[in-house]
């Protein structure tokens, strides 16, 4: 969209969770309504106090106060585990995000890749506590989303997301977006930088199954362009032009936003939408993308994360495989090596941090 982005104002739906068990066919058709129609939605009324959130956002800062050489003991590898920093290229912009994460996960991919007590003091155990509260949240949108496919099972797929098994792969995934540099803004006014685009979070749908997304007052950005539909030609054709508009998402107190992922959207033979989204910097980028129309072939979880994991890091495996080689070579030579990541610096007039969790499903 050379002329820039267009905007449309769209109700994220709200639903609340409260008496679950006596309400869950009004929230099974609340929720599903909104998975078919939107492929986002914000659950309120979920038993996860504000201040426990805060105290969450407030744990995940310090994570990423620290020093790049302490965060680079927890490497990032291809069980999707670990921090990297701005390795992670999207399609749509052939750049690397603007930001750094840590990706924390139940089972026996975190083995090693837990922060130590010497650097923050209970990280892991705070982190798994809230990890679990998070699950039971996410238990109940997965039980009302199979309930609303149906499945005899109510508990199909929560089966599939376990976090007791060693290798459950839902994942709690702690993000800080960088600052904004001094003198860039995404319409590419700057005559110096002509050819910079800044991207937080290019364009982009979730390759798993669930994402529930924490916000913090402040720190806007989210935006959501609705009504992908991967089994025509025209993504956008069956739902008119103003299904070509992005939509910001704007922060409610108490709130999950979530939305369907793509393995999810696969499952239910596109019922459920996997929603393009992005988080943009305060001014707009040119030139937007909203994807390519595709079949969606049959595929386990399992063989849909690697698949997700080589096409989103290629250049963050190749850059381990090739530290392993160098390892193994300085090794034969009586020598050794050290894992370590590029870093750079920002210098800003904003930032934000933010926390999701991602269920990638183990089916």
């Amino acid at each position: 969209m050379a002329n820039g982005t267009k905007y449309v104002d769209r109700e994220i739906p709200q639903i609340s969770l409260a008496d679950f068990d006596t309400r869950i066919d009004e929230i099974t058709s609340q929720l599903c309504n909104a998975a078919e129609h939107v492929g986002f939605f914000a659950v309120v009324d979920h038993d996860i106090a504000p201040a426990d959130v805060a105290a969450m956002f407030a744990l995940s800062e310090r994570f990423f106060r620290l020093p790049d050489a302490v965060k680079a003991t927890v490497p990032w590898n291809p069980g999707n585990v670990g921090w990297e920093r701005e390795s992670q290229v999207r399609p749509s912009t052939g750049a690397p995000d603007r930001k750094e994460s840590y990706q924390l996960q139940f089972g026996e991919n975190m083995a090693g890749l837990w922060l130590g007590d010497e650097h923050l003091p209970g990280f892991r155990d705070r982190c798994l506590a809230f990890m679990h509260r998070l699950q039971r949240v996410s238990e109940r949108l997965m039980i009302c989303l199979a309930r609303g496919l149906g499945f005899a099972d109510d508990d199909y797929f929560v089966r599939y997301h376990d976090a007791s098994k060693p290798t459950c792969q839902s994942v709690m995934r702690l993000l800080h977006y960088f600052e904004t540099p001094q003198g860039l803004d995404g319409d590419n006014n700057d005559s110096d930088k002509t050819n910079q685009v800044y991207h937080r979070a290019g364009a982009h749908a979730d390759w798993g199954f669930l994402t529930l997304l924490f916000e913090k007052e402040g720190q806007s950005g989210l935006e959501i362009c609705p009504g992908r539909e991967v089994v025509t030609t025209e993504p956008h054709a069956a739902l008119g032009e103003d299904a070509a508009a992005w939509s910001k998402v704007h922060f409610v107190p108490g709130s999950i936003v979530c939305n369907i992922g793509d393995l999810l959207m696969s499952w239910s033979d596109d019922r459920f939408k996997s929603t393009l989204h992005r988080v943009k910097a305060p001014r707009g980028e040119p030139g937007d993308y909203y994807g390519a129309a595709q079949e969606r072939p049959l595929v386990t979880g399992e063989e849909f994360n690697a698949r997700a994991m080589s096409k989103h890091f290629a250049a963050l495996q190749a850059k381990l495989r090739a530290k392993a080689e160098e390892g193994a070579t300085e090794t034969g030579a009586g020598g050794g090596s050290e894992d370590t990541m590029d870093s750079s610096n920002s210098s800003s007039n904003s930032s934000s941090t933010a926390a999701a969790a991602q269920v990638p499903a183990a089916a």
